[in-house]
């Protein structure tokens, strides 16, 4: 059988940048905290794990409370990776899921702004205890599809998700777009486009699972 894709979403399906900037510069402007430093090591992680490394305790519940509310208004900042479009329409059948650090609402809302499907199987921020880069939401996203997770191939672009398929035990491909390539150095390989990604599956030797 043809190996399963997981694909993370921003940054790999989705170009979230915008929104994603627009965002937490305006958390922090709200609360006077460095946004610079936080968008340094924000991408591919859940709010909730991002928050308190920056923000007083007692202000993190609202400050996540917010974040929300500021992402769904600015959800439709958003356009399909380039490639997204036909590597989705070429995966003839295969089974796939995606796994993100957002939440389920936000998850929907990017991917219908970018004009692509939404999975039936979607693991979001409300779905585990832990976020990446703990291979909580990939584990849960194979045994979803019913498949072993070493058989499975996760599509990347933060180093924190690519540490998350690593430790799932799935191959892992790290896509260059918000990330240098050194940093995506623990995934199994490595493209500059997405548009590569058929290709690259076809090469990969079936798994039996």
């Amino acid at each position: 059988m043809e190996r399963p894709v997981l694909f993370d979403i921003d940054g790999t399906l989705v170009d979230s940048t915008e929104a994603v900037t627009t965002v937490w510069r305006e958390a922090a402007l709200r609360h006077g905290v460095d946004a610079d430093a936080i968008l340094r090591v924000c991408h591919g992680r859940r709010d909730e794990d991002v928050v308190p490394e920056f923000f007083p305790d007692e202000s993190v519940a609202t400050v996540v409370g917010q974040i929300a509310e500021l992402e769904l208004g600015c959800a439709d900042l958003v356009e399909p990776i380039p490639g997204a479009v036909g590597v989705l329409d070429r995966l003839d059948g295969r089974r796939w899921a995606a796994v993100t650090s957002g939440s389920r609402s936000l998850m929907t809302a990017r991917l219908q702004g970018a004009g692509l499907p939404v999975p039936a199987i979607l693991v979001a921020a409300e779905d585990v205890s832990v976020g990446k880069p703990d291979p909580e939401g990939y584990l849960l996203a194979a045994r979803r599809l019913g498949v072993d997770v070493l058989s499975c191939v996760v599509v990347e672009d933060s180093p924190a998700g690519v540490a998350a398929g690593r430790a799932a035990g799935a191959f892992v491909v790290g896509l260059v777009s918000t990330h240098h390539p050194d940093a995506l150095a623990d995934a199994d390989v490595v493209i500059e486009q997405l548009a590569a990604l058929p290709e690259l599956l076809k090469k990969l030797p079936s798994q039996q699972w």
